[in-house]
């Protein structure tokens, strides 16, 4: 099974280990160098928050950006925070569930593609959903390199990702695209906590579910109210698989 992941805009501040050196697919490779090449030119623009689509509170980000190549570096199981990651809560998993998030989390970054919880990154603020120049937009020029690494992994792939990165690879009919519903509406702060709480789940159970029915069966019997649904007809000809489980979390109603 692998679990599809967003980044988060919430980071830690600093690394604490070496720059950044080979990541998990190492096949990206020349891939990230030119998009941090882009992002490092981009951060020293005059223009560089409205490039990069940020407000000006974050200008403080821009300097992180400048100084990537050098950095000190941390696991991106440490390195990304905010509500999806604190639910998720990657550091209190036990031994067990924390080999199988080892791997089978994916997390989909603007900057590096994709990376596993076990990769060493720098702080670095850069959204999937930036048109960065020269490279263009984001989700567009990762999605074959990406393509062509993940179409072939084996197995059911849970997709929590938002939408702006879940555009950078569609994993075809063996995925799941999980929505989370309050009232009929999706709600942003409670989508994310949910997803981190199912990932969470996931990783506890012995036996991962292997087809979307298995995946429904296991998420009622943690509690949840699931309904399975195909995707609509105009995504089919994209492979866009399952879409989407719905989930309510008794909790949160």
């Amino acid at each position: 099974m692998l679990i599809l992941l967003p980044p988060s805009e919430g980071k830690a501040s600093e690394g604490d280990g070496p720059p950044v050196g080979e990541l998990s697919f190492p096949s990206l490779g020349k891939s990230r160098k030119r998009v941090m090449t882009a992002l490092v030119r981009a951060s020293k623009r005059r223009d560089a928050l409205d490039v990069l689509g940020l407000t000006s509170g974050l200008a403080g980000e821009l300097a992180k950006n400048t100084a990537l190549a050098t950095a000190p570096t941390l696991p991106a199981a440490a390195l990304y925070t905010g509500v999806l990651y604190d639910n998720l809560g990657l550091a209190a998993l036990d031994a067990e569930a924390l080999a199988r998030a080892e791997e089978s989390v994916l997390i989909f970054s603007g900057l590096w593609g994709v990376v596993r919880i076990t990769d060493r990154i720098p702080p670095y603020r850069l959204s999937m959903g930036v048109n960065l120049p020269p490279v263009g937009g984001l989700a567009a020029f990762w999605r074959p390199v990406i393509s062509k690494e993940l179409d072939r992994l084996p197995g059911l792939v849970v997709d929590l990702r938002s939408a702006t990165y879940a555009g950078a690879w569609q994993p075809g009919s063996r995925s799941v695209t999980v929505r989370v519903f309050r009232d009929g509406k999706v709600v942003s702060h409670m989508a994310k906590a949910t997803r981190g709480e199912i990932a969470r789940a996931l990783l506890h159970q012995p036996t991962q579910p292997a087809t979307p029915e298995e995946l429904v069966k296991t998420l009622d019997s943690l509690g949840y109210t699931t309904q399975l649904t195909a995707p609509p007809k105009l995504q089919a000809p994209l492979g866009a698989g399952h879409s989407p489980v719905k989930s309510w979390n008794p909790r949160n109603t």
